[in-house]
């Protein structure tokens, strides 16, 4: 009885956990512009990670309505409408799309496509700040009619342009909540994580944890620190070149945006149809059953007139039943044409010459490949300058130190 009463229990706390977890379906919403000019010493950067999403196979994609292909280019398409959203809203420094998780950034959020096919949009998004407080983590869903494909422009108005705003608010209404000394602090931590990434043992005891995946400032180095003034100089330079994978992931966005839109669009009006289709298959399909039954029961009578009324109602039905397949058949044909058009979608990175201190660099595969070999390049030449060595244990070098 205990074991029963237990796993009851267990159970209502697993339901009530994920009833707290649930889509936020959006209506029609405005965006929430910033009312007054922040300064500048108080606009938080914004890094948003290109977005994750559930693997599928090519099945598992077709009976979601999309495509494996086709939700990968999703995923670097709506962070940066995203990003265009968060921009115009005027409460934001600098918002990047990052292909990887990086220490650079005062904010960052991550998002997850958990559902998209033109009628229907649901994401999941966390957001947190630099010091690992997290602002929130939501799901937010909002379905497409008629209207929301009329007049479409590129980073301004999307079909699920309400989610965005909704995703945006959420954001601002979480930095309005924050105090100028808040501000500060998250952009110091910023500063300071970024420092210790590239220089761990001169910089781990600047920052404290409070808690789990929780930092505070310990202490901070001195206004005219040369080695803070140098790796400040080399994230300037990991900016730079988040900055120029950003003008691809803009290129990318405004390729797509034609064939992607009219996908949507397409894919819109061709699930309005098919779940037409499917309400008046199965109203047949109902309708020729019983007109088999009727049928039957009608033509088991013994005289002539009630066996040829029999079979006749057998043949209609029969002929309402095939009518029903075969408008199944039309919704099969519908989602096949869709599927052939999403593989139309290539996402795939060109080579980035950048260029640091007179010498020129060719990166070359994914944008997440060519991140992580910039950053490396940028630890060799940091550690190539000061005679550091991260691969040996060394005595922590200490400068002078702001109490």
């Amino acid at each position: 009885m205990n074991k029963v009463i237990g796993s009851l229990c267990f159970f209502m706390i697993l339901i009530s956990g994920c009833a707290t977890f649930h889509v936020e379906n959006v209506p029609p919403t405005a965006m929430h512009f910033a009312k007054a000019q922040i300064p500048e010493e108080e606009l938080l950067d914004v890094g948003i990670l290109a977005f994750d999403t559930v693997e599928m196979s090519e099945e598992e994609a077709k009976e979601q309505g999309t495509h494996p292909r086709l939700r990968k280019a999703e995923t670097h398409f709506i962070p940066f409408h995203l990003k265009s959203t968060l921009q115009r809203s005027s409460h934001w420094g600098m918002v990047r799309v990052l292909p990887k998780e990086s220490v650079a950034s005062d904010v960052v959020v991550k998002g997850k496509i958990l559902k998209s096919h033109g009628e229907r949009l649901v994401i999941e998004v966390e957001a947190r700040d630099s010091t690992g407080r997290t602002w929130f983590h939501r799901k937010f869903g909002a379905d497409a009619t008629e209207t929301s494909y009329a007049n479409l422009q590129p980073g301004q108005k999307d079909p699920f342009q309400d989610l965005y705003h909704a995703v945006a608010n959420a954001l601002a209404e979480h930095r309005e909540r924050l105090t100028s000394e808040e501000i500060r602090n998250i952009r110091t931590v910023a500063r300071l994580k970024f420092a210790r990434d590239f220089a761990p043992d001169a910089f781990e005891n600047y920052l404290s944890p409070v808690k789990k995946g929780i930092v505070s400032v310990n202490r901070l180095p001195a206004d005219d620190d040369p080695m803070m003034k140098r790796l400040m100089s080399i994230r300037e330079r990991e900016h730079m070149f988040v900055d120029a994978l950003n003008g691809y992931y803009e290129n990318f966005y405004n390729g797509m945006w034609p064939p992607y839109e009219n996908w949507r669009k397409m894919n819109f009006t061709e699930r309005v149809a098919m779940a037409k289709v499917k309400r008046d298959s199965y109203a047949r399909l109902a309708a020729g059953v019983a007109l088999i039954a009727l049928g039957a029961v009608v033509g088991s009578q013994n005289d002539f007139s009630s066996v040829l009324v029999g079979g006749t109602i057998v043949i209609i039905g029969g002929q309402v039943l095939v009518s029903g397949i075969n408008i199944s058949s039309q919704a099969e044909m519908h989602r096949a044409a869709i599927q052939e058009l999403s593989e139309s979608f290539d996402n795939e990175m060109k080579p980035l010459v950048m260029e640091f201190e007179g010498k020129t660099y060719e990166l070359t595969g994914s944008a997440e490949e060519q991140y992580h070999h910039w950053r490396e390049l940028l630890r060799q030449i940091y550690f190539a300058e000061t005679g550091f060595d991260e691969r040996k244990p060394r005595e922590r070098r200490s400068g002078p130190e702001k109490q």
